[in-house]
């Protein structure tokens, strides 16, 4: 434990520490976008199977993490993954978070089937006419929590280096803040926009370092 009070051990905490926040809140606002495309009655049952979905990937990924690392050329290609998710975060700042909607925020969103429930039945009629689009919303939300929770379990490894305390708590940092605290979080990052910039910089620095540490190791492989 004493590793974590060095100078080098600290910084990689901030980073772990941000890389947490910002991918937790970009996760919840997928799920919020995803859940608004559906009829309202839908909707908590979209933003919990979203939610809870973020949270068992982000749990596997960070139980196979050690055997992920193992496996030659990976953390070259996590770094490559990162910097697409860096560029993606980057058109979305760049957007000011126009179309931005966070998990609560879908719940006063316009109903899309245009049908106001109204009891049982109503509810029925919305389920049946929002069919597709439920198991839609709740595919394309299982695939970006496939590809974000990689990234964060990737980046979190990447910015905690040879600390294994560090990468410890950073995995179990982004499973607690995607359960309890992603929505809250997507709101701070949509009304401070500078947290996800700064965010931003440190995911790059990550992939970069990745990046560089993972061609080394595949050339050392190669001789």
């Amino acid at each position: 434990m004493t590793d974590l009070f060095t100078a080098d051990a600290l910084a990689a905490l901030f980073q772990v520490i941000a890389i947490d926040l910002v991918l937790a809140g970009d996760n919840a606002i997928v799920v919020g976008m995803a859940a608004a495309a559906v009829p309202l009655a839908q909707r908590r049952k979209v933003i919990f199977w979203g939610i809870a979905a973020a949270m068992g990937l982000r749990v596997f990924f960070a139980l196979i993490t050690t055997q992920l690392l193992a496996i030659i050329g990976l953390t070259l290609a996590g770094g490559v993954l990162l910097l697409w998710v860096c560029w993606k975060m980057y058109r979305e700042l760049r957007s000011h978070g126009a179309d931005e909607i966070a998990p609560d925020e879908a719940m006063d969103a316009p109903d899309p089937s245009g049908v106001v429930t109204a009891g049982v039945a109503g509810n029925a009629a919305v389920a049946a006419a929002g069919a597709t689009t439920f198991g839609a919303a709740i595919w394309q939300i299982v695939v970006a929590d496939v590809s974000m929770s990689l990234d964060n379990v990737l980046a979190v490894a990447g910015a905690a280096k040879e600390h294994p305390t560090i990468l410890v708590i950073g995995l179990v940092l982004s499973v607690v803040l995607m359960g309890a605290a992603a929505n809250m979080i997507a709101h701070v990052l949509h009304k401070h926009r500078w947290i996800g910039w700064v965010g931003l910089a440190i995911i790059s620095y990550v992939a970069l370092d990745m990046i560089w540490r993972g061609s080394n190791e595949v050339l050392r492989h190669m001789a």
